[in-house]
């Protein structure tokens, strides 16, 4: 199941820059996942230092 970025996002980039797969762009005021390409890791949100990021 993909991960989502919620509106705690602070737009610092961490999770982009851990993501294996480039899945993570930067959005209209936060970061968001591409679900197709996301391979559901995990890595974005263990880097999240908001803790905005969650499987689901």
């Amino acid at each position: 199941m993909a991960y989502k970025i919620s509106d705690e996002c602070i737009s610092c980039g961490a999770c982009a820059s851990g993501c294996p797969v480039d899945a993570i762009k930067e959005g209209d005021g936060k970061y968001v996942i591409d679900e197709g390409a996301c391979i559901s890791c995990g890595a974005c949100a263990s880097g999240c230092p908001v803790d905005a990021i969650k499987e689901g």
